[in-house]
């Protein structure tokens, strides 16, 4: 599906760096409809959402770079809480109330960790695979990693003469190979920035030491549970095929998250991977549609 819209660019000093979003307006003569809010996984960037996007022409439209990914500032980080403060903050300095959230991976669970401290920013929530484990995996003795290994994102190539080359270099690669083609490309095209070195190449846009930070940190908010439990407005929470936490394409989800949320539905999606919004972006528009009414 194609959008005549153009986003804007812009960003806000939030939390002592500059985060970015982009906003898509709704179109001329749309009835007053609710603010969708996207947030994206570890790794990726606001602009993989596009293709979702343009089945929304009705709405206005805000995806946000989460820190230390896209164009947004920030290093690594050390507390999956520091994101979550990044996205309130922005919400309330954008006076965002009753909006939709839409979330994939870590950009669900700090939607719904945003919605348990700012009640008033969301009326629903729609959870792509929120990376909200069991209660178990949140226990204090436990550890992902040694602390003298680093996690393996930490060694991905980071530099790309263009867009093209990183587009060759993973099309048939699992799994940027089960995306739809155009959320593929937009990946590519929106996660690469010119190189601050003046190589005239490309670098990632989310450096693998962040995006190892994300994954290293991962059982930092260890109150996401309490938290979910006081979150009172709509909740789907869609999950994929169940796998464990080496198969980046399986369901890390609790399958009993959606049974402690106060309004929460139970989506099980074995058909899809954890990707699946960028495998069938419609198919994840119609879900949201769906539930958003």
């Amino acid at each position: 599906m194609t959008d005549a819209r153009t986003p804007t660019f812009h960003t806000l000093p939030v939390n002592g760096i500059d985060l970015a979003f982009f906003d898509w307006p709704a179109v001329p003569g749309s009835a007053p409809a609710s603010t969708l809010i996207f947030a994206h996984a570890t790794g990726f960037h606001a602009r993989v959402w596009d293709a979702v996007i343009a089945h929304f022409p009705h709405h206005r439209v805000l995806a946000i770079d989460l820190r230390g990914h896209g164009r947004s500032g920030g290093g690594p980080i050390a507390d999956w809480r520091e994101v979550v403060r990044d996205v309130a903050g922005l919400l309330a300095a954008l006076d965002i109330t009753g909006a939709i959230g839409i979330g994939h991976s870590m950009g669900g669970h700090v939607l719904l960790q945003c919605a348990a401290d700012a009640p008033q920013a969301f009326a629903r929530l729609v959870l792509f695979d929120p990376v909200i484990l069991a209660p178990e995996f949140y226990a204090p003795a436990t550890q992902l990693l040694r602390d003298d290994t680093p996690h393996p994102a930490s060694r991905r190539k980071r530099d790309f003469a263009s867009a093209e080359e990183m587009i060759a270099r993973f099309a048939t690669r699992d799994p940027y190979c089960l995306f739809d083609r155009r959320v593929f490309e937009d990946y590519c095209r929106h996660g690469l920035r010119p190189d601050p070195a003046g190589t005239g190449g490309m670098v990632l846009a989310c450096a693998p030491e962040v995006e190892a930070s994300v994954y290293g940190s991962s059982r930092s908010n260890a109150g996401i549970h309490d938290a979910a439990r006081q979150v009172d407005i709509p909740v789907l929470v869609v999950r994929a095929l169940q796998s464990d936490l080496h198969d980046f394409k399986g369901s890390p989800t609790w399958p009993q998250l959606a049974a402690i949320l106060p309004k929460g539905t139970d989506m099980h999606r074995p058909d899809r991977t954890h990707f699946h919004p960028f495998e069938d972006p419609a198919d994840a528009a119609r879900i949201i549609a769906a539930f958003i009414g």
